[in-house]
């Protein structure tokens, strides 16, 4: 019964990406935005707030279990999101067009903004990885550190808005190439729709990603695993779920921009805001399994933004990500966790 739970979420999950982007591309398209703005901040943003719900739970709001335990799963929500993203999720986009642009085929992202994610997730990320290492007698610090990511998380907006109208000019305007789909049970297609159709198609993501991160749970716990395990692998895996099915539908459909925006864009929303609230939430202090998904989330990036500043990336490269993916796995299900 359990894994019928499983496959209907996923189900769920896909028919929600199906919906939710559709929506996005004709609301994109009506408000004359970049690919860029829509990718990197609405799907995104929009797309990020099943696994922002995680952490935030387990951290202000739930009251069973210990407070260790509840940390646990805060922390591993947390750093869990950029790792899968910048990793598997890379990984799944190329496996998703393998066949069609063989391993040396090229992604066609627009390249100012994929550069721009990538730079404002780097430093950021690497402040995050410093911060494990402040001492607990300087709150104060940790405070100053997290007050300063979420201030660059809203430089970035600025930055991503701010080159919408010159990106729109160049020809990366978002275009819409299905009808929308509510249209097709007799709505207009008014702006007013297509708000009800993203709200509908969210409100689907984040119920079937719910569900499949409560289901996995279950399973989880019949298998034993440890609570800081669980959430760096298991919750994270369920709630990118969005991110990952929305971008393998629209790099299929050679809409590179909006996919590889809709990833890099959640990256810098939780490499910023989000441990920031773990910064001030939880004493924030190095395991192995932090410190391996931090290293890994960011020896993925740098290899991403050397291999573009290249050229163009290519299948390869990305399936590259998914074999640090691979070795993290291997790493922390081989060695004790210990305060898991």
């Amino acid at each position: 019964m359990v894994y019928a739970e499983l496959v209907f979420y996923l189900v769920l999950i896909l028919v929600a990406a199906l919906v939710f982007t559709n929506a996005l591309e004709h609301l994109g398209a009506r408000m004359g935005i970049s690919e860029g703005v829509t990718g990197s901040l609405f799907a995104a943003i929009g797309t990020a707030l099943p696994e922002t719900m995680i952490p935030v739970l387990a951290l202000f709001f739930l009251r069973t279990g210990s407070a260790g335990s509840n940390q646990a799963v805060g922390v591993g929500a947390i750093l869990g999101a950029p790792l899968l993203l910048s990793t598997l999720a890379m990984a799944l986009m190329a496996g998703a067009v393998l066949a069609k642009r063989r391993l040396s085929g090229a992604f066609e992202p627009e390249r100012s903004g994929l550069r721009r994610d990538l730079d404002f997730f780097l430093p950021a990320y690497a402040v995050v990885a410093a911060a494990l290492l402040v001492p607990a007698s300087l709150r104060w610090l940790d405070l100053a550190i997290a007050a300063a990511l979420a201030a660059w998380y809203v430089m970035y907006v600025w930055s991503t808005v701010r080159a919408s109208a010159k990106l729109v000019a160049a020809g990366h305007a978002t275009a819409a190439e299905s009808p929308l789909l509510l249209t097709r049970v007799r709505l207009p297609d008014h702006v007013a729709v297509m708000l009800l159709q993203v709200a509908l198609g969210l409100a689907l993501l984040v119920w079937g990603a719910e569900g499949f991160i409560h289901t996995l749970d279950t399973v989880s716990r019949l298998w034993g695993v440890p609570a800081l395990i669980l959430s760096l692998l298991i919750a994270p895996l369920a709630s990118e779920m969005p991110e990952k099915v929305n971008s393998v539908v629209w790099v299929r459909r050679r809409r590179d921009t909006l996919a590889f925006g809709n990833v890099t864009g959640a990256m810098v929303f939780q490499g910023t805001l989000l441990p920031a609230l773990g910064i001030m939430a939880t004493p924030w202090r190095p395991s192995l399994p932090v410190v391996a998904s931090v290293v890994a989330t960011l020896a993925a990036v740098v290899w991403l933004r050397v291999m573009l500043a290249r050229g163009p990336l290519r299948v390869w490269h990305m399936m590259v990500n998914g074999t640090l993916y691979a070795a993290y796995l291997a790493l922390v299900l081989c060695v004790p966790a210990g305060g898991g």
